[in-house]
């Protein structure tokens, strides 16, 4: 029998498959479809310290090999998902949580990350400095190796659980990046977000998105998750949670051999909401395919042969 199971900063997981923050909820509507206790864990909605209407709409627009979204954070803040969504998450996911976290300053991220820090069900925090799609902070923490390492210095001082910083793809050398934030005490990084991006709607001779620019995700940024999840491995000591156009069981095991310690499932839930559970079914089946007994031996597998 083969052995799904991974192991991130000390927390076994059952397998590596987590749905990406923004692409599941809070996990109520997958939990009337089906028991999402199959999962690895998930990363809940990015949360940041006061609520978030979001962007304007149209937010979503499809485009060839994948998405564009620019929804924004739209979220409840912290307070209220304290209050009310971890709550009710409790009845229906019964395993540790990874809280996606973020902020305007490194005030609001300090903030946030401490509240989450206090609450049993959350096992890793997820510091997203590097969301493309709202104007002022986000992205520009994690555009700069310097400013991304004093987001993960004030959060390591004020939590106690494992930090894993998400990286934006939207930089000229991500290593280096990865590479600050391990040198600030970050427990793992967390890699890629969406890719800046835009269409043109050639009625309207307007941009599709009323935001202008959104973030591109789906299967046609891959490989350009994969090359950059590759080049951190060698960068950096720390896990790496892969993520970018994942939608198969295969492409976890290509992620898995180009680093990542687990992997992230984005824009293939809101195509298929039962796309996370088929990838765990998948899985076994694709590891005895190839002759892998145990997925925490392929990590990084693509360096060593």
């Amino acid at each position: 029998m083969v052995d799904t199971s991974v192991t991130l900063s000390g927390i076994r997981l059952d397998n590596p498959v987590i749905p990406a923050s923004g692409t599941f909820g809070y996990g109520a509507e997958f939990a009337e479809l089906y028991d999402i206790n199959c999962l690895g864990t998930f990363s809940f909605k990015g949360t940041t310290q006061e609520p978030r209407f979001g962007n304007p709409a149209p937010r979503i627009a499809e485009t060839p090999g994948g998405m564009l979204n620019a929804v924004g954070l739209q979220n409840p803040g912290v307070e209220k998902v304290i209050a009310e969504e971890l709550p009710r998450m409790r009845g229906f996911f019964h395993k540790p949580v990874m809280a996606n976290v973020s902020g305007f300053s490194i005030g609001e991220y300090v903030r946030t990350c401490a509240l989450l820090d206090r609450e049993e069900q959350v096992g890793w925090l997820e510091v997203n400095i590097s969301c493309p799609n709202v104007h002022g902070g986000g992205m520009a923490f994690g555009s700069s190796p310097e400013a991304a390492a004093a987001v993960t210095r004030a959060v390591k001082a004020v939590t106690g659980k494992p930090v894993y910083m998400k990286l934006s793809p939207n930089v000229t050398d991500i290593a280096a990046v990865a590479r600050a934030c391990e040198e600030a005490g970050a427990d793992g990084v967390s890699l890629i977000n969406t890719l800046l991006a835009m269409r043109i709607d050639l009625k309207t001779k307007k941009p599709l998105l009323a935001n202008g620019t959104g973030g591109l995700s789906g299967p046609a940024v891959f490989p350009v998750a994969v090359r950059m999840v590759y080049q951190v491995y060698e960068a950096v000591s720390i896990p790496i949670i892969g993520m970018g156009g994942v939608s198969s069981a295969e492409d976890v095991i290509e992620m898995m051999l180009a680093g990542a310690s687990a992997v992230e499932v984005g824009a293939a839930n809101l195509v298929n909401p039962f796309a996370c559970r088929d990838i765990v079914r998948d899985l076994p089946g694709v590891m005895e395919k190839y002759g892998i007994n145990s997925l925490t031996e392929i990590i990084g597998g693509a360096h060593h042969g």
